[in-house]
């Protein structure tokens, strides 16, 4: 069994020569680096110290103390440099000089072992074996700090793995058994249970570091302070949670922590059910629970939106579950919480605000019909109403010959022919405010909602026409329209809408030539699949400076008499509702061309 003992101790010096050659060769050390090259050159010297004292003991047949002296030089640093370690592993950076402290049991009891031959405090009697050496009361508080410097270490080590790593990580396991290995032998060599060398304690020192070096060289444990790395993970925006198979938790961020401490408390191990009780995340129908399942069997991840309410807690989240499947095993399921509370707020600003700015639209969109209706319907009812009068005038002329015997048959004739040619000429402005009316009908209704129907080219352009009429000779302009395309080409959406954003670009090519007489030229051509609309002016054009602004603010050419928003609404309304296009060309004083093209028969998608 020695001979076993002593092979093994030369083994564990090759592999903590090893070790600390290989820590040295290391580029880009950090802290924690440094304080395991100190362990590990500690415990070298612990081994150094007994394969010296095991050699001279061969050779003279007694112990040489110098030697001895030596390996305790290791024995006592090597747990406070350990501890040192696992304190740098735990919290990633220290200052070292706060833990200056821990290096005085090492010292007092080095300085105890070196001068036990006027005292006997450490050792009455020693020898290599533990049996049969006669310890002294100091050593028992030697034995007190050094067991606690290792129990301290070993709860360090394993409390941070853990935190970061998980329970059942390799790289928790590992340290756990390297850990446990020195601190079990320490206490069966230091009670005697068992008789063996001393430098027992330092192969099972070895054995640790030998845990520890498969974690650095298989698992990279050291190349990322785990610290960091969770300081990492615990910064993210987004909160996360990991489940197993049960629905318990496994893992979770700070930011999933904080996003529901109001309402709830998240820990490790407990069941999402419970965690999650009485919120719509478990009570709905389509419940979260749900969500992981349909991620387990499609093997894909799921996105869905969740409103949660309870109490004064009130927000929105994206949530994505997925699911971690290797070798087509299922091992966990990642769910990402993203809080969208504060976009899905600036959304509802944003429509109410549109919502806003398409009232306004609206009420100057009827201000103008209005205007329109009562120029529109003055010429015809003032005509009409010239007719009335000269009705008038007949009847009572041909009451007042009713009884006059010197009016001849063919003088009531006459009076009656004259009526008939009155009638006659009521007609047609009859007919003109008819059709007024069922075009401003048709716009009026839009005010309080939106048709979305079929209609033909042919249907648009005469009502563009018609509202139009007024405004161009009023303004002594000619629209000049040329039409390419089948007048019963169907587009599919609000005829209103569209027949508004036309009229508000043909007024602003009137009012472009300020009052002078122009023309504005409207044509219509297509392909196969969209329709193509082009309204241009020869008036001034547009400035160079609010170009690049036009249709995406709110800007006019016209000063205070204007607003801008009928462009910025016309060109939201073909965008959203009937999924087309709208641009501009313009050249300083040489007029600006308007092009709106629509796709055929796309649905309305407001």
């Amino acid at each position: 069994m020695e001979n076993v003992l002593f092979y093994l101790l030369h083994l564990s010096l090759l592999i903590v020569l090893s070790l600390m050659l290989f820590l040295f060769s290391m580029t880009n050390k950090k802290q924690l680096h440094y304080t395991f090259i100190y362990s590990v050159v500690s415990l070298l010297i612990w081994n150094i110290g007994y394969l010296l004292e095991a050699y001279a003991r061969m050779h003279y047949g007694y112990t040489v103390m110098l030697f001895v002296y030596i390996w305790y030089l290791g024995l006592c640093f090597t747990p406070a440099f350990l501890l040192i370690t696992s304190i740098v592993f735990d919290k990633t950076k220290i200052n070292y000089k706060r833990y200056l402290f821990l290096f005085i049991p090492p010292v007092v009891s080095f300085i105890m072992i070196i001068t036990n031959e006027r005292h006997h405090l450490f050792f009455q009697t020693f020898s290599v074996y533990n049996t049969e050496t006669v310890v002294g009361n100091y050593f028992i508080i030697h034995s007190i700090f050094m067991y606690g410097y290792m129990i301290v270490c070993l709860f360090n080590f394993l409390y941070s793995s853990i935190k970061n790593s998980g329970f059942f990580s390799k790289q928790s396991l590992l340290i756990a058994i390297g850990s446990l290995v020195p601190l079990v032998t320490n206490i069966l060599v230091t009670t005697k249970v068992i008789k063996v060398p001393l430098y027992t304690t330092a192969i099972s020192f070895s054995v640790a570091v030998l845990f520890t070096a498969i974690a650095i060289f298989r698992y990279h444990l050291l190349s990322i302070s785990p610290v960091a790395l969770r300081t990492i993970v615990d910064r993210i925006s987004d909160g996360f949670m990991v489940l197993n198979d049960e629905y318990r938790i496994i893992d979770y961020n700070k930011t999933m922590e904080i996003a529901f401490e109001k309402i709830l408390t998240i820990s490790r191990s407990r069941s999402l059910k419970e965690i999650f009780r009485d919120t719509c995340l478990i009570d709905d129908d389509s419940n979260l629970i749900d969500f992981i399942n349909m991620a387990k069997i499609s093997a894909m991840s799921i996105i869905f939106e969740k409103h949660i309410q309870k109490g004064h807690f009130d927000k929105h989240f994206s949530i994505e579950v997925t699911p971690i499947i290797i070798n087509k095993s299922h091992l966990s399921t990642v769910i990402l919480f993203r809080d969208i509370t504060e976009n899905v707020r600036h959304l509802k600003d944003i429509e109410e605000k549109h919502a806003i700015m398409m009232e306004q639209e609206r009420l100057a969109s009827l201000g103008h019909l209005i205007g329109g209706i009562a120029h529109n319907l003055k010429t015809p009812i003032m005509s009409i109403a010239g007719i009335v009068e000269g009705l008038q005038d007949l009847v009572n002329e041909y009451r007042a010959s009713v009884q006059d015997e010197s009016v001849a048959v063919s003088d009531h004739l006459e009076i009656a022919d004259e009526m008939q040619s009155w009638l006659n000429k009521i007609k047609p402005y009859c007919s003109y405010v008819s059709d007024i009316i069922d075009a401003v009908k048709g716009q009026a209704v839009k005010l309080s909602a939106s048709s979305t129907v079929s209609f033909t080219i042919n249907e648009l352009v005469k009502r563009i026409q018609l509202l139009m009429k007024y405004e161009l000779i009023r303004y002594k302009c000619e629209l000049n329209t040329r039409i390419n395309v089948n007048l019963s080409s169907e587009l599919y959406g609000d005829i209103n809408s569209l027949i508004q954003v036309f009229d508000n670009i043909i007024i602003n090519a009137i009012q472009a030539y300020e009052g002078k007489p122009g023309f504005i030229d409207f044509h219509i051509d297509s392909d196969n699949e969209n329709i193509l609309f082009t309204i241009r002016d020869y008036a001034k054009g547009i400035p160079n400076n609010i170009k690049h602004k036009l249709l995406k603010e709110m800007v006019t050419t016209k000063g205070t008499a204007g607003t801008g928003l009928g462009l910025y609404m016309s060109y939201s309304t073909i965008k959203g509702r009937f999924g087309g296009e709208m641009w501009f060309e313009s050249k300083e004083g040489h007029g600006t061309t308007f092009f709106v093209q629509l796709p055929r028969k796309i649905r309305n998608v407001s």
